[in-house]
């Protein structure tokens, strides 16, 4: 039996978006096994995983680590570069609903960064991690 978390925002099944991709997460461990932590983050705020919330939070996250902070058009041009083909409209209102959800925050330069509470996650996450 399948028990969803109460927390679970999302009551719609998982469809392919606009470009086709199914977002599947066995498709995305084969391609990078270190998404691992983005799925579980995902999840602890009650969210599915799908293949565009996994591409534009890693976008995100690595933007954030070179000290490059990204926008709506940065991260599209990014996934771009990466062979991603998803549309501007998709990152767009993916970059929305995870504003929404508070997993990631939206700057007074129309950046776009971990919301406080997610980064702590991850931080706690990667600390029981290295135990």
């Amino acid at each position: 039996m399948d028990v969803q978390s109460p927390r679970n925002h999302d009551s719609h099944p998982a469809a392919p978006n606009s470009t086709g991709c199914a977002g599947t997460v066995a498709a995305l461990e084969t391609e990078r096994p270190g998404n691992e932590h983005i799925r579980l983050l995902l999840k602890s705020f009650g969210l599915r995983t799908s293949l565009v919330r996994l591409k534009v939070l890693d976008a995100l996250l690595v933007s954030s680590e070179e000290g490059q902070p990204l926008g709506v058009r940065g991260v599209h041009s990014q996934l771009l570069r990466l062979d991603v083909p998803l549309s501007f409209l998709s990152v767009r209102e993916v970059l929305k609903r995870l504003c929404d959800e508070g997993v990631i925050h939206l700057n007074d330069d129309k950046t776009y960064s971990l919301h406080p509470r997610a980064r702590q996650w991850l931080g706690d996450a990667s600390k029981d991690g290295a135990q």
